[in-house]
């Protein structure tokens, strides 16, 4: 029950926060972005070593 109401709650907040403050979520989406491709980047130098 409670992660049913927590599931609801989070998708009713980025709802709101893309609705209210579009700029803002760009944003935080295009840093989460960077950050996935930088760990991606940094996994792929370490297996790329590793052959090497």
């Amino acid at each position: 029950m409670i992660k049913k109401i927590l599931t609801w709650g989070g998708i009713a907040f980025l709802i709101f926060f893309v609705a209210f403050r579009p700029d803002s979520a760009a944003n935080v989406v295009k840093t989460l972005g960077g950050t996935v491709m930088d760990i991606a980047q940094g996994f792929g130098d370490f297996f790329g070593s590793l052959v090497a």
